[in-house]
């Protein structure tokens, strides 16, 4: 008998049937915006990761070093990947580039609720523009994916901040500060208490009476607020691009799910621009539930030419804790057209039957055990088979088969001539 590995999961037919759901839906949502599927691999070289992130980071990855000698590891986020690809056919690919995709990842971390070593997420990205408007399309997305799986406004909202406030807010003190350290400390800042967060705003540079000051400020409802203490253009800019993306994500019809939240940092340093969080809006899920925003210098990072970014990565595991909370998740269990049901020497007329229907495009299930009447009729059941088709050889003999609709019980015969005949998807109905 083996485990499972920690961290990892399995999923049964009836779990896969509404995370299909769930992965459909929102691909689709991105695929209405003009979002194009790419496919990526498994491995990728550490150093693509430990280049810009340290070699620390290392701790979190499942590298290895494969036969050929080289030391890969299993992708821990697409970012770097895309990146890569950009880079590589960057003067051939047609900007702005629009790209989506939904598969696993892997890292070394605590397993808590939400988060797992293995995990599935949808990226979605744009490259090639810096226009506010390329934002506004990236919070739209995340919003009409959430309203197409049923999630309203008083279900989510989008914590709304920009990473150049928070650099220049910092630099307006008269301190040496780490900004990265300080912006990863805001990142922590609803995690941790008051003093903690203050005690690493203090290692990252500031005195605790300016640490209280730039709490302050964070916390402040008008945006003037930090442009009249800063006195600086990156402050003023920062502030002005802000606005812009939620004048155009009001256009778009979402500026109702965003909130401006400055605490918002993002943990990962290579954003440099508007970045936001989607959270519960009732707090149940403690947790973000995803998160993104715009990473303007990654693309040069990686040797290609400038090319601003901006995307969202939604985590389906915490999006599926934040459907399950507001009672929208699928229901899991699988979906049956016909079950087309076989009694003694009818195997030949029983497949042409399923096939003329599998040709239609529904979803058709036959007996491939030898199993009794009653055998069949349970498993039918068992699958949430819509309508039975039986076929018998007594049936046969007069020229029949029998319809019977799962639901009711109820049933009825219908000339095997004329079944499914010219009907795209017969059912009781059509003979009763």
């Amino acid at each position: 008998m083996y485990d499972r590995l920690k961290g990892f999961r399995d999923f049964y037919p009836d779990e896969m049937t509404a995370r299909r759901e769930v992965i459909d839906t929102v691909e689709g949502t991105a695929a209405r915006y003009g979002f194009r599927e790419i496919g990526t691999p498994t491995l990728e070289a550490t150093e693509l990761y430990t280049d810009k992130s340290g070699d620390e980071i290392v701790d979190q990855l499942y590298n290895f070093t494969d036969k050929g000698g080289r030391d890969v590891t299993l992708t821990p986020e697409l970012t770097p990947t895309v990146a890569r690809m950009v880079v590589a056919k960057q003067q051939a690919l047609a900007k702005p580039i629009k790209w989506y995709s939904t598969r696993p990842f892997w890292r070394y971390e605590q397993v808590q609720q939400g988060r797992f070593r293995e995990f599935y997420q949808t990226n979605v990205d744009i490259f090639g523009s810096s226009e506010p408007t390329a934002d506004a399309e990236i919070l739209a997305f995340a919003a009409d994916a959430l309203t197409d799986l049923g999630l309203t406004g008083e279900d989510f909202e989008f914590r709304v901040s920009h990473r150049d406030l928070l650099g220049g807010l910092l630099n307006a003190f008269d301190a040496e500060v780490d900004t990265e350290s300080a912006i990863r400390a805001v990142d922590k800042s609803e995690k941790i208490e008051t003093d903690e967060y203050y005690d690493l705003l203090h290692d990252a540079g500031l005195r605790y009476d300016q640490a209280e000051t730039f709490d302050d400020l964070l916390g402040t409802d008008d945006l003037a607020d930090l442009v009249e203490f800063a006195e600086t253009d990156r402050v003023a800019d920062a502030v002005a691009n802000l606005e812009a993306v939620l004048d155009a994500a009001d256009d778009f019809g979402v500026r109702e799910f965003c909130d401006v939240s400055l605490e918002t940092a993002r943990g990962l340093d290579y954003y440099t621009g508007v970045v936001f969080e989607c959270f519960d809006s009732t707090g149940e899920v403690s947790r973000s539930v995803f998160g993104g925003g715009r990473y303007d210098d990654l693309i040069e990072s990686f040797g290609g030419q400038p090319t601003p970014a901006v995307g969202v990565a939604p985590g389906h595991a915490t999006l599926q804790l934040l459907c399950e909370r507001a009672g929208v998740w699928p229901e899991e269990a699988p979906s049956t057209d016909y079950y087309v049901l076989s009694v003694g020497d009818t195997r030949a007329v029983a497949s042409e039957v399923a096939r003329q229907l599998r040709n239609r495009g529904h979803v058709v299930e036959s007996d491939v055990s030898d199993r009794s009447f009653g055998a069949q009729m349970n498993y039918a059941d068992s699958i949430n088979a819509e309508t039975v088709v039986i076929v018998g050889e007594r049936d046969l003999e007069n020229g029949e088969v029998t319809v019977k609709d799962m639901q009711t019980g109820d049933q009825t015969t219908a000339p095997i001539d004329d079944f499914p005949g010219d009907l795209e998807r017969p059912t009781y109905e059509d003979w009763e």
